[in-house]
C-alpha cells in the first residue's frame, strides 16, 4: 500500500523548508512529507559548491521572515546559507519529515488523489501537492557546443559540477560568461590563480553592495534581534524595490549611475565603456551584485581582467577569439548559464491526460489552470526569492484553510482567455531558452504575476481564494 499524506512538498531547499514551516504552523494535525531528490537539505545551496558561491540578494530579505538572519554578512557565502536552512529545519522538527533520495518523476491525479512515482519505483499518495523545486535543472547545466573543444589540452569545468579536488593555484584561467556565477568566480579564483580572464560576449550591469550592512550592525546593538531584523528587512525591501522601479522608469539615469560607479572603482573610462556598458536597459536582465566591489578590486590588482569578444574556436593552448587574439588557458570555466525546467522536470497527468505545462495559464503565479490541488513556488526576478516564496506559502495555507472550513476536497483554477506574457519576463539567454516549458500568464488578475513585492504583500494575504477557482466537495 502506498503511503498517504495530506500534503506532499517536493524539495528540501530554501522554499521547501519555508513551506513546511508555514504548513505545520497553520495545521499541526495535517500529515505531510518532503520528498528531496538529493541526499541533503539545501537545494541550490547544497548543489553549487564552486569557489566563492554566495547569495546575490541580501540575507535580510533572502532569509525567512519567521527566523531572521543572525550572521554578520549581508551577502553570505553558500555554506552559511546551507547551514541556515539546515538549522531552520532542525529547530522546527521539519527534518524528521524529509525523505531523501526521493526524486519524483511523475505525479498523476485521479479520483481526488495525487499518486507520485519516485525514481526507485515507490509510490506515495497525497491530497495536495506543492512543488518547491525552484526552476533550475539540477541534472545538467547549459553547455554551448564550442568549436574545437576536443582539441583543448587543458581542463573544462562547469560551475554546477565543480570538482572538489580541482587544483587551480598558479594556473591561467578563463571564465566564460558575465552573469552572477562568473562575477562570483573571478574574484574568488584571482587570489590564487596566475591570472583570471572573464571572457564575455557582451557586458552585464554590475552594482556594488557592502558585504556587511552597517545599519543592521548598529540596530542589533540597540534593539532586540527580531526587531532589528524586521527593520533592516523593511529597509532593504524599500531600497531594492525603489531601485527597480527607478530603473524601469528612468533607465538612462540608472545606466549613468551604474557607469559612474564602475568608473570610480576602476579609474578608467575607456575600460568601463568597453567591458561594463551593456546595450540593454538595467533590469532587462538581472543585475549582478559585487560585494564590496570585489570584481573591480581583482581587476585593479592585475590578478583579473575582462575581455569582450566572441569565441572562434578552442585550440590546445586556449581559446582563439574572433578578433584573432588567443587567450592562453590551463583551465576554462564554462559559466555560460543554467538550464531551467519547471516542477523539477516531473511529468504531470490529470485524469489520465498529460499536462503540457507550457500550455497552461499561471494562476497567481503559483497554480495551474485545469490542475487540481497543485501549487508550485517560484520567486521574484527583481528581488529576493524568499519574499515571493513566503507569500506563496501563506496563500497555499489560506486556500487549504478555506477548503477545510467548507468541506471542499478539490480546488481547480479555471481560465478562459488569451495567452499573456511569459511567466519569467527577462531577456537573459537562459530564461529565453526555457520559456516554452513554463506556463504563461493570462490577460487579467489573478492570472498576472506581478514583480512588485510591496503591492503583493498587501494584496496576497487578502486575496479572494474563490475567484476563478472551481471547488468540489468530493472528486
Amino acid at each position: 500500500m502506498a503511503e498517504h499524506f495530506d500534503v506532499v512538498i517536493i524539495g528540501a531547499g530554501l522554499s521547501g523548508i519555508g513551506a513546511a514551516w508555514r504548513l505545520q504552523e497553520a495545521f499541526p494535525a495535517k500529515t505531510y512529507a518532503i520528498l528531496e531528490a538529493r541526499d541533503a537539505i539545501g537545494g541550490t545551496w547544497d548543489l553549487f559548491r564552486y569557489p566563492g558561491v554566495r547569495s546575490d540578494s541580501d540575507m535580510f530579505t533572502l532569509s525567512y521572515p519567521f527566523r531572521p538572519w543572525r550572521e554578520a554578512e549581508s551577502i553570505a557565502p553558500g555554506d552559511k546559507i546551507r547551514r541556515y536552512i539546515e538549522d531552520t529545519a532542525a529547530e522546527a522538527g521539519i527534518d524528521k519529515h524529509i525523505r531523501f533520495g526521493a526524486k519524483v518523476v511523475s505525479a498523476a491525479w485521479s479520483a481526488g488523489t495525487w499518486t507520485l512515482t519516485v525514481a526507485d519505483g515507490r509510490e506515495i499518495n497525497c491530497d495536495f501537492l506543492y512543488a518547491c523545486t525552484g526552476y533550475f535543472d539540477y541534472d545538467s547545466g547549459y553547455q554551448p557546443d564550442f568549436p574545437g573543444l576536443a582539441d583543448f589540452a587543458g581542463q573544462l569545468v562547469h560551475p554546477q559540477f565543480w570538482p572538489a579536488d580541482l587544483a587551480y593555484q598558479g594556473k591561467k584561467i578563463v571564465v566564460i560568461g558575465s552573469g552572477a556565477t562568473a562575477v562570483t568566480l573571478v574574484p574568488a579564483l584571482a587570489g590564487d590563480a596566475a591570472h583570471v580572464t572573464m571572457l564575455q560576449r557582451s557586458p552585464t550591469y554590475m552594482t556594488v553592495l557592502p558585504g556587511r550592512d552597517a545599519i543592521a550592525d548598529t540596530l542589533r546593538k540597540v534593539l532586540p534581534e527580531s526587531a532589528a531584523g524586521r527593520v533592516v528587512r523593511a529597509k532593504n525591501i524599500l531600497l531594492t524595490q525603489g531601485f527597480y522601479q527607478l530603473a524601469r522608469r528612468r533607465p538612462a539615469g540608472v545606466r549613468k549611475m551604474l557607469r559612474s560607479m564602475a568608473v570610480r572603482a576602476l579609474h578608467d573610462e575607456a575600460y568601463v565603456d568597453e567591458h561594463f556598458r551593456p546595450r540593454y536597459d538595467p533590469w532587462d536582465q538581472r543585475l549582478c551584485v559585487l560585494p564590496a566591489g570585489d570584481l573591480y578590486a581583482a581587476i585593479r590588482s592585475g590578478n583579473a581582467s575582462v575581455v569582450t569578444d566572441r569565441i572562434a574556436s578552442f585550440e590546445p593552448e586556449g581559446i582563439r577569439l574572433e578578433s584573432g587574439r588567443r587567450l592562453d588557458a590551463d583551465i576554462v570555466v564554462s559559466a555560460t548559464g543554467l538550464s531551467l525546467r519547471p516542477a523539477g522536470g516531473m511529468r504531470l497527468d490529470v485524469d489520465g491526460e498529460p499536462v503540457p505545462l507550457g500550455r497552461t495559464a499561471a494562476y497567481r503565479g503559483l497554480m495551474l489552470s485545469g490542475v487540481p490541488n497543485f501549487a508550485y513556488c517560484i520567486g521574484y526576478a527583481n528581488a529576493s526569492w524568499t519574499l515571493r516564496a513566503d507569500l506563496s506559502h501563506r496563500y497555499v495555507v489560506k486556500l487549504l484553510r478555506h477548503m477545510d472550513r467548507r468541506g471542499y476536497a478539490t480546488a481547480t483554477p479555471s481560465y478562459h482567455g488569451p495567452e499573456g506574457e511569459p511567466l519569467i519576463n527577462l531577456s537573459s539567454g537562459y530564461v529565453q531558452r526555457a520559456l516554452p516549458l513554463f506556463p504563461r500568464q493570462g490577460d487579467r488578475h489573478p492570472w498576472v504575476m506581478r514583480q512588485n513585492y510591496l503591492r503583493d504583500v498587501v494584496t496576497t494575504p487578502r486575496a479572494d481564494v474563490t475567484r476563478d477557482m472551481r471547488f468540489e466537495v468530493s472528486a
